[in-house]
């Protein structure tokens, strides 16, 4: 179990320790920022934001890598460089006022004949990419997935550091800089955490039926892409996971991962959804709940 000390310095399993000299004056945190990397590895980019570099210096608080271990660079009452310009809520310079969490991601990818590349010119198998729009706009486009063991390690972060900092909201670096930043992305299930850290844990996602006979689940939000599965029967029960002028991507009701990009012209609101999840769970019990609601958040990034 993951807590913090009176140095400001987070204490667990799997957490480590690397100061960064890249870091500003006291700091009185409001917000959490999520990151992706960008770069190679967990360890390449906590030597990057370790360093002191003529072309411009950056940090953050937390790397967390892509098997759940997490470096800490700086106290969470000290400034990080993370955020650069920005703006939220009428404050801009968003470093003096939050406390940065940067996931070890490659983050928006290319494709050419069929594979997938970084910027760096790595190259990933399709399991581990997921096509979408980014939110705030652009083509679809495949972005490189983020693994369980990060998100459930994400959700408890962010958990942990908005209960002890009574931080106000959780936001991504594409919030606080639209138009120039585009992390977490798409791949990130930035609103399941959103809800899971508010005590919603999912069981507001409004829920469809299908009206059609037949209706194909494809891969992405076009009928050019493949279907993940056989047609849905009229009946079947979604949840809305994220809504599109034309298509929509849901997951399956029930005991299934299904999940993929319908038309929605063929769903209508169902009579009825089961209760809201309860509130207020705490030790053993949250736990588990987190690791059902990062496993789910997971399964929608397939």
């Amino acid at each position: 179990m993951l807590r913090i000390d009176n140095q400001h310095r987070l204490v667990g399993d799997e957490v480590s320790f690397q100061p960064s000299p890249n870091a500003g004056g006291p700091l009185t945190p409001r917000w959490l920022v999520m990151h992706y990397t960008a770069g190679r590895s967990l360890e390449s980019s906590v030597a990057g934001l370790t360093t002191r570099k003529p072309s411009g210096n950056a940090s953050a608080h937390l790397v967390l890598g892509r098997d759940g271990r997490i470096v800490q660079l700086l106290p969470f009452n000290v400034v990080a460089w993370h955020a650069g310009i920005s703006h939220w809520a009428g404050v801009s310079g968003l470093n003096a006022h939050s406390i940065g969490i940067e996931m070890d991601n490659a983050g928006a990818l290319t494709e050419s004949g069929g594979r997938y590349f970084s910027w760096f010119e790595a190259e990933y198998p399709a399991e581990q990419v997921v096509l979408a729009a980014h939110r705030h706009g652009g083509p679809v486009r495949p972005w490189h997935r983020y693994t369980g063991a990060q998100i459930e390690r994400a959700l408890e972060l962010a958990e942990l550091l908005v209960a002890h900092y009574r931080l106000e909201e959780v936001l991504g670096h594409e919030d606080i800089a639209p138009g120039r930043k585009t992390d977490p992305g798409p791949a990130f299930p930035l609103e399941a955490l959103r809800a899971q850290v508010a005590g919603r844990e999912g069981g507001e996602l409004s829920h469809w039926v299908v009206t059609a006979s037949a209706l194909n689940i494809r891969r992405g939000p076009g009928a050019q892409f493949d279907p993940v599965a056989p047609p849905l029967k009229k009946g079947t029960q979604v949840l809305l996971l994220e809504a599109g002028s034309r298509w929509n991507r849901v997951e399956v009701a029930g005991a299934t991962d299904l999940e993929g990009w319908v038309a929605n012209g063929f769903l209508a609101p169902a009579p009825s959804a089961p209760p809201p999840a309860s509130r207020g769970r705490s030790g053993p019990a949250r736990k588990v709940t987190r690791k059902a609601a990062a496993k789910k958040a997971a399964a929608r990034q397939r």
